[in-house]
């Protein structure tokens, strides 16, 4: 072959290759996102916010497709089970942690059985009174829950919810004697505190901040591993009781099967943090109580998971809850 019939062969060889790998890119049709949450509650509205800044990003529609039942193991369930080609996601969260420690038989692993993609938003919740209620100060209300014992109530969306675990934290590292309340759903807190059922909380940020705003709840102090910005005078947990267990936050992000290919998790990667990194994805964020928490790097925020794991499986044993 001559030096010319040479070069056009390699370069018919170069275009066939790179042809090849542009027929391979990703994504080539609609992600779906599973989420394990209610359409329109908080973490549902927050990623439905985010979808249109991530379908615009990756070429593609995303599908946003709720499975909700069982605390969010139906939906973990099923992504796990689901092909590792990064078109079915799920919405994974610290509840599924969570889940996985009070119930160890159940049969999906939050570790095992995903790779993580990216972080997406991080949200404390905060310890809330009355406004009317006789206490300033976190320690106010210490003192007198240990003044009555047996006398006090705290109130919850349910066993195993991030406000129970927060309620329960708190009881067992002040050596409070308080009652649990679960209620039919989150929605209920500041109701059941407002007619005198229950006399402390701990609803997620989004949740609490509008009813401290509107004058109707008191805050003494949040679970986040700093104040929050919408709360600036508000100490957190962890400044009043120095143990790491109380800090507690809410988060959620982007889970791929297990064996999903590196590169197709990269990619899913990249698009979020250009989607995060939107003013107007940050601002609807802050907006409900939220941090937009963008991973550096999907080992990174695989790090971060396992880091979570344990520390929830610490909390649900110092707590002494039970799935029942």
């Amino acid at each position: 072959m001559d030096r010319r019939n040479f070069c056009l062969a390699a370069s018919a060889l170069a275009l066939t290759s790179l042809a090849a790998r542009a027929g391979d890119a990703f994504p080539k049709k609609p992600v779906r996102v599973i989420s394990p949450y209610a359409a329109g509650g908080g973490p549902d509205v927050q990623l439905r916010q985010a979808a249109p800044t991530l379908g615009e990003i990756l070429g593609q529609t995303i599908v946003i497709e709720n499975k909700v039942g069982a605390a969010g193991v139906l939906a973990a369930q099923y992504v796990a089970q689901a092909a590792p080609d990064g078109y079915t996601l799920l919405m994974g969260s610290n509840t599924h942690l969570i889940q996985k420690a009070l119930q160890p038989d159940l049969h999906f692993d939050p570790i095992a059985d995903f790779a993580p993609v990216s972080n997406f938003a991080a949200s404390p919740t905060v310890l809330v009174v009355r406004a009317d209620a006789p206490y300033a100060t976190l320690e106010d209300l210490i003192a007198d829950a240990k003044a009555k014992p047996g006398q006090m109530n705290y109130g919850s969306g349910g066993i195993g919810t991030s406000a129970h675990l927060a309620g329960a934290t708190l009881v067992s590292l002040t050596g409070l004697k308080v009652t649990h309340i679960p209620l039919k759903g989150s929605v209920e807190i500041a109701t059941s505190l407002l007619r005198g059922d229950t006399q402390f909380a701990f609803p997620v940020a989004g949740t609490g901040v509008p009813q401290i705003k509107g004058g109707k709840l008191r805050a003494l102090a949040v679970t986040g591993r700093k104040r929050l910005p919408q709360l600036p005078d508000v100490p957190t947990l962890y400044e009043r009781l120095k143990n790491e267990l109380a800090i507690q936050e809410s988060w959620f992000g982007l889970w791929a099967p297990a064996k999903t290919p590196a590169e197709i998790v990269n990619a899913l990667h990249a698009a979020a943090t250009r989607t995060l990194k939107t003013p107007s994805v940050q601002s609807a964020f802050e907006a409900a109580g939220n941090e937009a928490a963008v991973s550096e790097s999907p080992q990174a925020f695989a790090a971060f998971v396992r880091s979570e794991n344990r520390k929830w499986a610490d909390i649900v044993k110092l707590a002494g809850v039970t799935a029942s």
